[in-house]
This record gives structure tokens, C-alpha cells and sequence, in this order.
């Protein structure tokens, strides 16, 4: 099979390397275009990352195929978007500017699945965790009428926050979880930084992340939502309060989470939905999805980052210390890797299920 030819645009950034990084070698997609700011412009990519290349420390070094990729100006649209099938984008930019320019690239009739949270509540974009609602890709034919486009649109996929818990409340669905208590501890790769770059984070933990808190609480309503003729409409329930706090760990999202069903269910039927929960990506053999999605630890000390966040090459999620609680229901540990899952990787997957779906072709 022929590979498709892929852009990635906001490539010399950590969640742009982090694409690059898990696309060297993939079986559908290689890049094929770099695109960046106006400084990075007309240098080789090698050039233009290797003092910025953030993957070193955990053993990733630049991929050999890329280093000589001139790169563009992303706000150079049509060039970039000439001899590429689709892109990926992580573009360090205002969220008006995002917009647009996402809108730009659809509208040259190429497929942008985007790390962004720009188009997030862009109500005929879909916002897709490919095991949870795959089916949510069914609103592109709408966007597609609205941009004027045959086969150009935009995806997205959700903030890292909720990685680790949003997919186990839809494991449980049918006892319909209607209140959480959520307190994410979360890595510094997730604003783009080792610990070389943010040197003051070693020892600290700030109990503030801009945006982050809204993010946990209401993006999870839209992907559990539905479509209803050209949006996505969110759902009611559960309702969730969320405190996010950034700690000293360079990958993995850990979450702290108390849940409340309409229906109180046995433990251990909570554990066996997700230990057998599979969803489309395993059913299509996806190449990028993990064999098994969701995974419960019995052990009183897991889910740990150091142990566990490289679980399924960061696609898995892990969950924990389930137990009943004295004011909620029941309560839990999940954790995630945030720039696999919850970032590049989890674009990935959704761009696969794109293509499988036949909304991702060769032009």
C-alpha cells in the first residue's frame, strides 16, 4: 500500500516532534512536509530542531528521513498544502489565528486532524477519543457543506486532562456515571517543557493550569454527546468538578478521581468493563491502537508513571485503586501518557479511524 503523504504543521514544537517521532516507520503515513514559524522557514528540519529536539532524554532521537525536509512557513498554505493528503497540526498560535488557519488548510481540500483546542467547541468539528465515539466523524459530511469543501475538514482530538478518566466513565455507561470529583496531576510535557527548559518545576508542584480546569470539566460532556442534524450537541451528564495541579514529571497524566452512579454497581463488574472494554480502533486493527485500551491494576501501588505510562507505547490507560468511598459512590486512579494518548499519538489514532472510515484519502 502506498503511504500517504502527510504535512505537519507546528513540526519544530514538542507535540509537533513528538508526530514525527511516532510517524517514522508508520505503515500508513509519512511525512512528507514540515511546516513552522517564519524563523524556521527555509532551514532543513535538522537545522531547525536539533537544539530544540525534546525527546532525547527518553531516548527518541530525530529520525534520520526528516532531516533534511526543508521547512516551510505554516502561514504559506497553498505550498504546504500542494503535495500533502492531509496534516496534523500543533501550531503555536492564538486561538483566533488557529481557526483560521485550520480553516485555510481544510479549505484546500486537505484533512487537518489537530492537537489544538481551537476548533473544540467548533460545533460541526468532531472531538474524537476513537474508542469512545468513533461515530462522531459522521458530522464531517456537515462541515464539509459549510466550508465548501469535498473532502477537506477539521477533526479534533481532546485535551490530555481527561485521558484518564473520560474513557473509563464511558466503560461504565450503563450504570450512567452522573457526578465526578476530579484532581489531575500533570506532567510538564504538557506545556511543551523538560525539566531543562523549566528548571524551577524540580521539587514544585503549582496548583494552577490555565484552562485546563474548564477543559476537564465540559469536554468530556461533548464527546459523550450526539449529533443532532449539523452539531454535535453535548451530553448532561455526569457533571464534573475538576482542580488541576502540575507536578514534577517529565510524561503521565495521573488523575485523582470520586464518581457517583444513577445506578451503584458491584466493584467488581466496574473492573471487568474495564478489563474486556474494546472499541473500534482494536476492532479494526488499527496499527497505532493498543491491544488493550483499558487495563486495571489490583495492586494497592498502580497505576505509577515510572512503571506504567508506557504501557501499550503510551496508548493504554491505566486505572487503579478502586474502592468504595464514604461520600461518593466509588474512587479511582487512572493515568496516562499525555503527549502519546493525549497528544500526538491520540491524533494519530484518530487519523487512522479517518482513513479506515474512507474520510482520509489520497488526493
Amino acid at each position: 500500500m502506498e503511504k500517504l503523504k502527510v504535512g505537519i504543521l507546528g513540526g519544530t514544537g514538542m507535540v509537533g516532534q513528538r508526530f514525527i517521532a511516532l510517524l517514522n516507520d508508520h505503515p500508513w503515513f509519512e511525512v512528507t512536509e514540515i511546516a513552522a514559524s517564519p524563523r524556521s522557514a527555509g532551514k532543513t528540519y535538522e537545522e531547525a530542531a536539533s537544539s530544540r529536539w525534546k525527546l532525547s532524554g527518553e531516548g527518541i532521537e530525530m529520525p534520520e528521513k526528516v532531516k533534511n525536509i526543508v521547512v516551510k512557513d505554516v502561514s504559506d498554505v497553498e505550498a504546504v498544502a500542494r503535495d500533502v493528503d492531509f496534516c496534523f497540526s500543533a501550531v503555536d498560535m492564538s486561538k483566533d489565528e488557529i481557526r483560521a488557519i485550520e480553516e485555510k488548510y481544510a479549505k484546500t481540500e486537505t484533512p487537518v486532524v489537530s492537537n489544538n483546542s481551537a476548533h473544540r467547541w467548533t460545533e460541526d468539528v468532531p472531538m474524537i477519543i476513537p474508542e469512545v465515539n468513533p461515530e462522531h466523524a459522521q458530522i464531517i459530511d456537515s462541515q464539509r457543506k459549510r466550508l465548501g469543501t469535498k473532502r477537506g475538514f477539521i477533526a479534533v482530538k481532546p485535551n490530555c486532562s481527561i485521558q484518564s478518566y473520560a474513557p473509563v466513565f464511558f466503560a461504565w455507561r450503563e450504570f450512567r456515571p452522573v457526578k465526578a470529583v476530579v484532581s489531575t496531576y500533570q506532567a510538564i510535557s504538557g506545556a511543551g517543557k523538560n525539566f531543562e527548559d523549566w528548571p524551577e518545576m524540580k521539587g514544585n508542584v503549582i496548583p494552577f493550569i490555565s484552562g485546563e480546569e474548564e477543559k476537564s470539566e465540559q469536554e468530556p460532556l461533548k464527546i459523550y454527546g450526539r449529533i443532532e442534524g449539523d452539531k454535535i450537541v453535548k451530553a448532561a451528564s455526569p457533571l464534573i468538578s475538576s482542580q488541576c495541579i502540575r507536578v514534577p514529571v517529565l510524561n503521565g497524566h495521573t488523575a485523582s478521581v470520586f464518581v457517583d452512579f444513577e445506578k451503584k454497581p458491584e466493584k467488581e463488574e466496574l473492573i471487568r468493563l474495564i478489563n474486556s472494554f474494546e472499541g473500534e480502533p482494536q476492532k479494526l486493527q488499527l496499527p497505532s491502537a493498543p491491544k488493550q485500551f483499558l487495563r486495571y491494576f489490583e495492586e494497592d501501588n498502580r497505576p505509577q508513571v515510572l512503571l506504567d505510562v508506557d504501557r501499550e507505547r503510551g496508548f493504554g490507560i491505566s486505572v487503579g485503586r478502586l474502592r468504595e468511598d464514604t461520600v461518593f459512590d466509588y474512587k479511582f486512579v487512572g493515568l496516562s501518557h499525555n503527549t502519546v494518548r493525549g497528544a500526538a499519538g491520540g491524533a494519530v489514532l484518530c487519523a487512522e479511524l479517518l482513513k479506515a472510515k474512507g474520510y482520509i484519502a489520497a488526493k
